[in-house]
């Protein structure tokens, strides 16, 4: 019969915790940021919300998701930093229509 070297629990995971955390941590970014995506889009093209007003919403669900998950400051800093492009990009659409 063959011996075995393997013994049940001694074996180092550190790498393959840190592998499955970081892929469950990427999967709750990426799906808040799809909600947050689409649900401005929703409210800002499909309903015809003001997109101040549909923008403010979706910074508030993101903020409150950030806590309720317990994200941390770099998600918060993260909505600071989509908030800001969202502005940009607002701005820009109203320039080229002023253009228009």
């Amino acid at each position: 019969m063959a011996t075995s070297e393997y013994h049940h629990g001694e074996m180092d995971i550190q790498a393959q915790k840190a592998t499955w955390d970081g892929f469950i941590t990427g999967g709750v970014w990426g799906g808040l940021l799809l909600v947050l995506s689409i649900g401005y889009a929703v409210l800002a093209v499909a309903i015809g919300m003001n997109w101040m007003v549909a923008l403010g919403l979706m910074a508030i669900v993101g903020f409150a998701a950030g806590l309720f998950l317990n994200l941390g400051g770099r998600w918060m800093a993260t909505m600071v930093l989509l908030i800001l492009l969202a502005l940009v990009v607002q701005g820009f659409i109203w320039l080229f229509s002023v253009l228009l």
